[in-house]
């Protein structure tokens, strides 16, 4: 499960000022957490601001090459077989993370493709107006290490009450 936060819409012309992933299993205490110094010169003052940080604080934050090196060497590691990703809003969590691991690595170890979080959960109760996030037990802060534990939290409650086979 994984979170991102940036400072603007896309990667390239802006930046993902940090992300946190959890491996989702029974206990979910296996995370990464990377702060990433930005890439281009462009912020929008909102959207940074949603991350806690300043832009002078993202100016010391640590180089994407070896952040992304460390979370694809932590998968690596930490995810038997083809790890899968998935997140609340994949198509801007999956956009940032699948940018900079392509731009800086030139590979992605979770493939080409990636699942969303809310999509399962309507799928599973069959009513898309419907939401996952009261199943959260962390605290949604933007911090993007809590908010992928409180995603899988709520995985792992879905998984649960509807007796979902799936190898975790």
């Amino acid at each position: 499960m994984v979170d991102v936060e940036s400072d603007g819409p896309i990667p390239g012309d802006y930046s993902m000022v940090c992300f946190g992933a959890v491996i989702v299993d029974k206990d979910l205490n296996e995370t990464f957490y990377g702060k990433l110094k930005p890439i281009s010169d462009n912020y929008i003052p909102g959207a940074l601001e949603v991350s806690g940080f300043t832009r002078e604080e993202t100016l010391h934050f640590n180089d994407p090459i070896e952040v992304m090196t460390a979370f694809a060497e932590w998968i690596k590691n930490k995810v038997p077989g083809n790890p899968i990703f998935i997140s609340d809003n994949n198509g801007y969590d999956w956009m940032f993370i699948c940018w900079y691991l392509h731009h800086f690595l030139n590979s992605n170890p979770f493939g080409y493709s990636s699942q969303n979080l809310g999509s399962f959960y309507k799928g599973i109760i069959k009513d898309t107006s419907k939401n996952f996030k009261h199943l959260r037990k962390t605290q949604h802060s933007h911090n993007p290490v809590d908010d992928a534990v409180g995603n899988a939290e709520a995985f792992l409650a879905i998984i649960k009450e509807h007796e979902i086979k799936i190898s975790i």
